[in-house]
Formats: C-alpha cells, sequence, structure tokens
C-alpha cells in the first residue's frame, strides 16, 4: 500500500540550547535500524533502544523498521515512546499498513522540527512499499536550516534498488542545500547504488571503509547503513557503535562540522 503519513509528535525536552559563538558548528547524526525493538536475544525490549541512542549523544537520529500500534510490538507507538525516553522531538513516516498498525521511519532531533513529508520510492508490485522521508530542522547556534533524509531500500533487488536511488537523486541530488542523507541502504559498498550516489553525494560513512560494517550485529560483516550529504560539511568522525545485541543492525554514528557561511 503506497498510502503515506507522516506525523510529528513533538517531546518536552531536547530543544536546542543557546548558541555559544565559541561552539563548534558541528551534528552528531546517528543511523539505526531498530528491528522493531527486537534483539538478536529474541527480546522486545525499547528501552534497550533507547539507552543505546542516548548513550551515543546525537543530534540527530534516522531510525528505520519502527513499529506503531502493530500486534506484534503490543501495540506501541514506538516512535512516540522512543521520543519520550530519549528526550528529542519525534516524526514519524509510515511505509505500509502492519498488523493493525503502521510500519515505517522515525527520526529523532534535538533541535524543533519544522515540518515533515514522505516520497514514495520506486517498487514491483509484490515488493514492500518503500520510502524517503524529510525533515526540516533548524538547529540554530550557526548551523543552517537543514533538510534530513531518512530511507530504507529494497533488501532483495538490485535493480530496485538502483530506481529507488535514481528516485531520491531526482528529488534531492540537484536541489539546494544543505541535506543530510542517512539510513539501511541495503548496499554494499562496490555496487551500483552507492557509486550512483556518490555521483552528487559525499559519503561521510566511507563505502568499503575500515571499521564501518553493520551487520550482523553479533559479527558484522557487510557495511549497508550510510550516512550521506550535500552542503559544505567536514567529516571529524565516523563510526560504528559496539552494540551487539539491541537490534540485527549496529548503529551507525558521525560527527559533521559545518564549514559554510
Amino acid at each position: 500500500m503506497r498510502a503515506l503519513i507522516a506525523a510529528s509528535l513533538f517531546g518536552l525536552v531536547g530543544l536546542a540550547p543557546g548558541a555559544d559563538k565559541n561552539e563548534p558548528k558541528s551534528l552528531r547524526v546517528l543511523s539505526y535500524n531498530i528491528h522493531h525493538g527486537e534483539g538478536i536475544d529474541d527480546k522486545l525490549d525499547l528501552p534497550r533502544v533507547a539507552e543505546v541512542i542516548k548513550g551515543a549523544e546525537p543530534d540527530l537520529v534516522a531510525l528505520q523498521e519502527v513499529d506503531r500500534n502493530t500486534t506484534r510490538t503490543r501495540k506501541v507507538d514506538q516512535a512516540a515512546e522512543l521520543g519520550k525516553l530519549t528526550g528529542m522531538n519525534v516524526a514519524f513516516g509510515k511505509a505500509i499498513d502492519l498488523q493493525g498498525g503502521e510500519y515505517g521511519l522515525a527520526i529523532l532531533s534535538r533541535f524543533p522540527i519544522k515540518g515533515t513529508k514522505t516520497d514514495p520510492l520506486p517498487g514491483k508490485a509484490k515488493q514492500e512499499a518503500r520510502i524517503v522521508m524529510r525533515a526540516t530542522i533548524e538547529p540554530g547556534r550557526g548551523l543552517p536550516a537543514l533538510t534530513f533524509l531518512n530511507t530504507h531500500l529494497q533488501h532483495d533487488d538490485g535493480e530496485t534498488r538502483e530506481k529507488q536511488v535514481a528516485k531520491i537523486d531526482e528529488l534531492f541530488g540537484m536541489a539546494d542545500g544543505p541535506f543530510v542523507l542517512v539510513g539501511d541502504l541495503n548496499a554494499r559498498p562496490d555496487s551500483a547504488p552507492i557509486k550512483a550516489l556518490a555521483k552528487n553525494w559525499t559519503f561521510a560513512t566511507e563505502p568499503g571503509a575500515k571499521g564501518l560494517l553493520t551487520i550482523p550485529s553479533d559479527v558484522p560483516k557487510q557495511q549497508i547503513d550510510y550516512v550521506l550529504f550535500r552542503g559544505t560539511f567536514k567529516v571529524l568522525e565516523a563510526k560504528v557503535l559496539e552494540e551487539k545485541v539491541a537490534s540485527d543492525h549496529r548503529p551507525v554514528l558521525t560527527a559533521l562540522e559545518w564549514t559554510g557561511k
């Protein structure tokens, strides 16, 4: 089903602090496929996921495989709950209906979320519907407003992934930025979708770089989760967190310094 819903649920805490002229103009960005809160120990434990997120001290978080009021996750609105547990602002983007609820993507932000939208990505009739979610973020403290993008590409069809990447590029690849694109791309570093993205985007998580394998979480063997950007950012840090249990993916954390005017 391609009906799309994007809703913003704003937390009570976690808004931007007052700007300090000496404070670095940087953002800590986290990507995490949370496997609907179920770890590799088969335990459904959303507070555990929240602790992983809080421990990374991110400014912006892109979450994939998020449930909202589904039977399998006890009718919990996982996006809203993670917002409460982390003290961050939150927005949810629906990809599909599932078990009496919804399933899709979520964005957490320390800063106000000024607006969200979801766009459908190409796919075949029997494939799970995929989306790219956007949120307008206004960090303040010397940083410009930016568009934060979250996506989760098709897992079992390279041709479909290429078309999905082409759609993302059509929407954002030549538009005025800055943009930060984050997600589970289900694509290996040497694959066609990654090479296509490299034409218009800069990878904060360099494809094929040492230490950036994300799945499986217990003994990672593949890199399929990435952080990219368009705009004058400098990569200060890019790493995979040593979290082995909370999900089947490990989280990816980057620090981006804004070097533009």
